[in-house]
């Protein structure tokens, strides 16, 4: 459904789109589960959840406990809920992506369950907590990395994770820190660059400051997830996803909040959809 395109001097370009097939079914367009945290800390993850729906995923499942899934079940409608049991036997090899971070809570909690998902072998796609929670122990975060895992830190989670890399050459940084982790890393910003343990890098300059609000970065995440089960290249997902996500950012302009984010990110791929045609 997606063709990622890019500049000679690796600028991200809008994606090519093309319509599911006509006798597709949801399960061709991939199954994402996102983790969710606590109740009273699940806003994070209906965002993320949502914009992964909007971003193409065929389904979308946010795995919680009993708690928090009643407040999830206050809200939502098209995303499925299933109860945290710790085996969640339910992900299983028609899964496309995982998401976690969003609200998940920082501590030791978090650092086994990232590393459990992780052993499960899907792509990922990592932010907020699930970064954080690994600051005072990266190394054991990078051994159960993989090229398929998308990292996506803001400056501030960057520097807990890679203290020692110069955020002054952003492009130099991210590379040094893909190499070094193991997997695709995401660095937000004003312009967001992107690499892979390879060393391929990408930058998109397609946003707006009015993306620097609250929740815009757990949109960003759903929307790797929905990209990465369509696409099989963590890095090419990663990188239309920021495009997709700059655009949306840019139609909501002035008073734009994350809630918006995901149908001003359906009307992105739908123009998408019709400068195709």
């Amino acid at each position: 459904m997606f063709e990622a395109r890019f500049a000679e001097d690796g600028t991200v370009l809008p994606p090519r789109t093309t319509p599911p097939a006509n006798d597709g079914h949801k399960y061709d367009r991939g199954h994402a589960f996102i983790l969710s945290g606590p109740r009273h800390a699940t806003g994070a993850v209906r965002l993320a959840a949502m914009a992964c729906l909007r971003a193409g995923a065929g389904l979308v499942t946010v795995v919680g406990e009993a708690a928090a899934l009643d407040e999830h079940a206050a809200h939502l409608t098209a995303i499925m809920l299933r109860e945290d049991d710790g085996e969640n036997a339910f992900i299983d090899d028609r899964t496309g992506a995982l998401a976690l971070g969003p609200g998940l809570g920082v501590g030791a909690q978090t650092r086994e369950k990232v590393l459990d998902w992780l052993g499960r072998g899907f792509p990922m796609v990592l932010d907020a907590d699930a970064l954080t929670s690994f600051a005072e122990e990266p190394d054991s975060l990078f051994a159960a990395l993989r090229e398929e895992v998308v990292l996506t830190p803001h400056a501030g989670e960057f520097g807990r994770l890679f203290p020692d890399i110069d955020l002054g050459d952003r492009a130099a940084a991210v590379r040094g820190a893909a190499a070094r982790s193991g997997a695709t890393v995401l660095l937000k910003g004003a312009e967001t660059h992107i690499a892979t343990p390879s060393g391929r890098h990408g930058v998109n300059r397609h946003a707006t400051p009015w993306l620097a609000t609250a929740g815009a970065g757990d949109v960003l995440t759903g929307t790797i997830a929905g990209l990465l089960c369509q696409h099989d290249d963590a890095f090419e997902a990663a990188a239309m996803a920021t495009w997709l996500h700059g655009d949306a950012g840019q139609r909501g302009g002035a008073g734009l909040i994350a809630d918006d984010l995901p149908f001003l990110l359906a009307r992105s791929l739908q123009a998408l959809c019709e400068a195709e045609a």
